[in-house]
């Protein structure tokens, strides 16, 4: 059955006291808005219009490749109104319109579905919920057989009504025709002087229409955002859905009350996260994976077996970063795109490494930096050394050949290649070839002076 979605999201959200957008602030990482994108598109519309407002061409500018239709809203004169100028560009062939809130991000697209389903191009669904505290929210009305009636808002709701606690969460589905001449027929003689989406409810029932209501699986789903700490109640809230998912899969997490999950988190068996650990874009750990405390993982593969020790900060930006099986990273090393460890890679504290390839076993234990450079097999990578890889105006290469070893405190100046299994004497500053099978040193020759006497003060004066 054809579809329609329309996405509002016009509001100004005063009470985030902020210049962004309500929309466009961050939940688990991402804008409000992606999140009911993403519940939008489960469902296959064949239309979806957003209906922006205040912030207009800065939530336009965040998606330049939108694959819906823009609608605006200006002024902003309520949610019936925001609809309203959504019906132009509605699919008029589509059985079934969705309206969704764009501040309402962990709705899930099963409960929408649901909604279709009760609506079928035929019926007035909505989505309602029984709150503890339905302040804020309107109510449902119901007559004696139960039947929906209407909907009253908050402001405009007596004493009696304002103790029902069935409300409305703002998301419904309606037959596609009836809502457009629904939203033309809407007035603003209310307490707010808008034009209520709630509204026609009433005008359903008078055409005797069936009103159905469908509850989502968890009121959690349909919570929206007004506040600063109302987002943070909602990001702790999905934290602690996606560590369920997580033990559910055999995860084993020490604490999952801190963990957070910034996009895409998938496991193999056998999986430990230590805590306050935090994982954006796409990771996947592979089996036997162990994550330290503190670690900070985004865009990147872990291979199966591989430990990240505590205070690891692994960033595969655009590009990705790989950790080969049995690596060993860290603790408080850093990798950055481009970089690929290969099978029991030892990359130890204090340790970067960027655009870089560390072959099987190579290792660089301790207070080094490893950028646009490859690593062979087996290479031993001093402490103190760097490849010293930009000329203040282009990024050069450092090959390193199989069993080399680099002493302590080089530096290699690229483009330079290392011969494998050639040793690098300490202190070396190397900016040549070096030959395979040899040892290179590059250095000052030392000297002693025995007659040398080191500066000392002067007494003062006087």
């Amino acid at each position: 059955m054809a579809l329609n979605m329309v996405i509002m999201a016009a509001g100004r959200g005063t009470r985030m006291k902020s210049s962004l957008p309500k929309v466009m602030h961050r939940l688990a990482g991402r804008p409000l808005l992606n999140h009911v994108l993403a519940c939008a598109a489960d469902l296959g519309p064949q239309k979806t219009v957003v209906v922006v407002g205040h912030g207009a061409e800065v939530i336009r500018a965040a998606y330049p490749d939108a694959q819906w239709t823009w609608a605006l809203q200006e002024p902003q004169r309520g949610t019936g109104h925001a609809v309203l100028q959504a019906v132009p560009h509605l699919d008029s062939t589509a059985a079934t319109t969705v309206v969704l809130n764009g501040d309402v991000p962990l709705l899930r697209s099963q409960s929408v579905q649901a909604l279709v389903n009760a609506c079928q191009g035929q019926v007035l669904a909505l989505l309602t919920v029984t709150l503890d505290d339905p302040t804020g929210y309107g109510r449902i009305l119901r007559d004696e057989r139960g039947r929906v009636r209407g909907i009253v808002e908050h402001k405009d709701a007596s004493a009696e009504q304002l103790r029902i606690r069935e409300v409305y969460t703002g998301t419904l589905a309606a037959p596609t025709g009836h809502l457009c001449q629904w939203v033309r027929a809407l007035r603003s003689d209310n307490a707010q002087q808008e034009y209520y989406l709630t509204d026609i409810v009433a005008m359903a029932v008078a055409q005797g229409m069936e009103v159905s209501a469908v509850q989502p699986h968890d009121a959690t789903e349909v919570l929206g955002i007004n506040s600063p700490a109302q987002l943070a109640d909602l990001e702790r809230r999905y934290q602690v859905i996606q560590a369920q998912q997580l033990m559910d899969a055999g995860v084993r997490l020490s604490d999952p009350a801190r963990l957070d999950v910034r996009g895409q988190l998938r496991c193999g068996q056998d999986v430990e996260i230590d805590i306050n650990c935090i994982f954006e874009g796409h990771v996947e750990l592979g089996d036997n994976v162990r994550v330290g405390a503190h670690c900070f993982v985004r865009n990147a593969r872990i291979h199966s077996g591989a430990v990240l020790q505590p205070y690891t900060h692994v960033d595969g930006d655009d590009t990705g970063v790989t950790v080969g099986a049995m690596a060993r990273v860290g603790p408080f090393a850093r990798l950055r795109a481009g970089a690929e460890l290969g099978q029991d890679v030892h990359v130890g504290n204090f340790v970067e490494v960027k655009n870089s390839t560390l072959g099987n076993g190579a290792k660089a234990n301790h207070l080094a930096y490893l950028g646009d450079a490859t690593v062979g097999a087996r290479v031993n990578y001093g402490a103190g050394s760097i490849t010293a890889n930009y000329d203040g105006v282009n990024k050069h290469r450092t090959v390193i050949g199989d069993d080399a070893l680099v002493g302590s405190n080089c530096v290699l100046i690229a483009p330079v290649t290392i011969g494998a299994g050639a040793t690098i004497g300490g202190g070396s500053t190397v900016s040549k070839d070096v030959p395979a099978g040899q040892l290179t040193v590059a250095r000052a020759r030392q000297t002693s002076l025995s007659h040398w006497q080191r500066p000392s003060k002067k007494p003062p004066k006087g």
